[in-house]
């Protein structure tokens, strides 16, 4: 089974060859400048899982991290899709809201909570973390992505 999405005019669609990809809710100052909302609901997939047809156009920013971020945009639109980082280069991070039905999505945790609305409740007992996992080991770990693609 996968999941399918794409951009807002549907020059761009993809597919995500995995059934139930982790999700998290990024609060961290870039994804509310990028979704021009309060936070990024995303999720990290295998690239060897991930299936992009149609012409897209990149922009890079080195994150305060230290990470070289590569964002991916519909060429015709310009919604934004997904992003890769130097740091965890066998996954792409997709915007949830690019889902053809993102309706099932809950978050497994909550990043950079320190930067997030004062009015956003988390849930009781929510993953969260005042920034973000400090290695790439820690990511993979907390979103079980440490077994590699078969």
């Amino acid at each position: 089974m996968s999941i399918e999405g794409g951009c807002y005019c549907g020059a761009v669609r993809y597919r995500i060859e995995e059934e139930d990809p982790p999700c998290y809710a990024c609060f961290c100052t870039d994804c509310q400048t990028r979704s021009g909302s309060t936070f990024a609901l995303t999720l990290p997939v295998w690239r060897s899982k991930f299936v992009v047809e149609g012409e897209c156009v990149t922009g890079a920013r080195t994150l305060a991290t230290g990470a070289e971020m590569t964002i991916h945009c519909c060429a015709e639109c310009l919604t934004g899709l997904y992003s890769e980082n130097d740091q965890l280069p066998d996954l792409a991070i997709v915007r949830a809201g690019t889902l053809d039905d993102g309706s099932g999505l809950v978050p497994a945790a909550f990043m950079w909570t320190r930067s997030k609305q004062a009015w956003i409740a988390l849930p009781e007992n929510a993953r969260s973390y005042e920034t973000q996992p400090d290695h790439p080991a820690e990511w993979m770990d907390f979103l079980e992505l440490g077994r590699r693609p078969q």
